[in-house]
């Protein structure tokens, strides 16, 4: 489980950009909600169904956080995989962010106007990251199975089979 201090210092990391305000208290969560595996790349605070919500974008999903003044703590989540665009406006001082997921669309209001592009720009990093991940895989199994073919065909041999197998799947 990662403790507040990584979380603290990933978020220090972001740089000036970043916007927490009015979400200290969700900060406090995020060591419970975010995995090992996780790493924070965008973060900021606006407008959501009329409260202030802390929006973190990770390395695996976005995430929603809205700690009660008194009670209750309200999370959503929407897996990067998941998202279909982000649209982004500023103003003179706020702006707002949209996220879409195919089947809804996600609004923060009163973002901080300096922390609405890098937001969107991480958001989209990691996407993208994740896509050609996620298109390598897909080439490797398609250049296993063509090699596989080859094998059948009797063009290679086992040992040739394995070894450029190992190497793709090294890659």
């Amino acid at each position: 489980m990662l403790t507040i201090e990584q979380i603290k210092a990933q978020i220090a990391a972001l740089g000036k950009d970043v916007d927490t305000f009015g979400t200290k208290k969700e900060i406090r969560y995020l060591p419970q909600i975010l995995q090992d595996s996780e790493e924070i790349k965008g973060l900021t605070s606006g407008l959501l169904n009329g409260n202030t919500w802390l929006i973190v974008c990770t390395t695996k999903r976005i995430i929603f956080l809205d700690k009660g003044m008194l009670w209750g703590l309200k999370q959503i989540e929407t897996p990067l995989d998941k998202i279909n665009s982000v649209e982004c406006s500023t103003g003179i001082m706020f702006g707002e962010v949209a996220i879409w997921d195919g089947s809804s669309r996600v609004l923060i209001k009163n973002v901080y106007k300096k922390s609405v592009k890098p937001f969107v720009n991480a958001i989209n990093t990691e996407i993208d990251k994740l896509r050609r991940s996620n298109d390598s895989k897909v080439d490797t199994a398609d250049q296993i199975s063509k090699l596989a073919e080859l094998k059948k065909q009797g063009i290679l041999t086992e040992e040739e089979f394995q070894s450029q197998k190992r190497k793709l799947l090294a890659a």
